[in-house]
């Protein structure tokens, strides 16, 4: 990213200090989050994003998935010019919707240099903008506008609890070397009403949403080819996050999960926290990168409760949810709308006499195996 932005700003003089040269603060264990502070920017930190996705539905009970994220990324460039014109900020967005009807996603992005009043994130609150392109909200309630070419849609979010830290309060760890962490919390079950329209047709929508926010200053371990990283919100109210790092091989360099249930809060980390095996992959038409889009989740018997694993299924609202979002933050990635299904009686249950109930809902993103993500 930083390279692409030198050679725009080529002959400046701002790109003489570079982000190597920049002094990131690291990420802590033990640093409390505070909040509302936390809630908005961390400008002295690399790299920091605002990711909202959910289930839609619309006035003739037609089920979508979106989503809408807003990356802050610190260049280290330009950092000692005088210039309003040096991008030591920048602002991306990405913002799709997943239509059935259509097949394949319909997305957008935006890129910007931070500067008022053109684009930025606001620290001490959530306010993050590209244009007209806007996240914004205090905590108790949130909202969105995003204006594409395809779609379009204003969307309010109501939280149904406080925040929820991951990891060690809020300190997650992406690596066994804890240097690689990020600070990372979660708002599932927000509550979600609006608009949508699509091809000139206004839609009124409601539905569930999940956010995350995180900000980091290290990028990806060098052992890491990517993450599948998935976001659920639970019938019973309830919700689960779970990730992991994927080395070259393809197997777990790092995962972890934070589940809530029956009230309940528990959460793990490790190499062998939480199991992904995929069962099913989809190959895309345009990119040639192929995409396990079926899996079998596996949560350890702690987690579970009664002295059995926990066993769930991930499965798409439709295969072809890949973005490509090279003229932003030129990564190619699958990110889309799943749901969640697991053999009615829960753990223990017998899986081969029972048809599956329907768990929860909520996204999946999978990166690297298209190409490398450079975060």
């Amino acid at each position: 990213m930083a390279a692409l932005w030198c050679a725009l700003f080529a002959g400046t003089g701002l790109c003489t200090e570079t982000a190597a040269e920049a002094d990131f603060p690291p990420v802590l264990r033990g640093t409390p989050l505070d909040f509302p502070r936390d809630l908005g920017a961390h400008p002295a930190f690399r790299t920091e994003w605002w990711y909202v996705t959910g289930w839609i539905t619309d006035e003739a009970g037609i089920e979508r998935g979106f989503q809408v994220t807003f990356f802050r990324v610190r260049t280290g460039i330009g950092e000692r010019s005088k210039s309003r014109f040096a991008p030591t900020q920048l602002v991306l967005a990405h913002a799709a919707i997943a239509d059935p009807a259509l097949g394949r996603l319909r997305h957008a992005q935006r890129a910007e240099r931070a500067h008022e009043p053109l684009a930025g994130a606001d620290a001490g609150r959530t306010r993050a903008w590209v244009r007209d392109w806007l996240l914004e909200g205090d905590g108790g309630r949130y909202r969105t506008r995003i204006a594409a070419d395809a779609f379009s849609f204003e969307l309010d979010f109501l939280p149904a609890g406080p925040p929820l830290l991951n990891g060690h309060d809020g300190f997650s760890r992406k690596a066994p070397d804890p240097r690689h962490a990020s600070h990372y919390y979660s708002r599932p079950q927000l509550a979600v009403a609006g608009t949508l329209t699509l091809e000139g047709r206004r839609h009124e929508v409601r539905g569930q949403a999940w956010l995350d926010h995180e900000w980091s200053s290290e990028l990806m371990p060098e052992r890491a080819k990517g993450w599948d990283w998935i976001g659920i919100n639970l019938r019973d109210g309830g919700s689960l996050m779970a990730f992991r790092m994927r080395d070259d091989a393809g197997g777990a360099l790092w995962s972890a999960f934070t589940l809530v249930e029956h009230g309940r809060t528990q959460r793990r980390e490790g190499p062998d926290a939480v199991r992904f095996t995929p069962l099913r992959t989809w190959r895309s038409p345009r990119t040639g990168a192929e995409y396990p889009v079926e899996w079998e989740l596996e949560l350890p018997a702690t987690a579970a409760g009664g002295g059995h694993a926990r066993r769930l299924r991930l499965v798409p609202l439709m295969d072809d949810q890949e973005l490509d979002s090279a003229r932003s933050t030129g990564a190619i990635y699958w990110e889309g709308a799943v749901r969640v299904l697991e053999a009615p009686g829960g753990a223990g249950a017998d899986e081969a006499h029972s048809a599956p109930r329907e768990f929860g809902r909520g996204y999946l993103e999978m990166t690297g195996y298209a190409d490398r993500p450079g975060m």
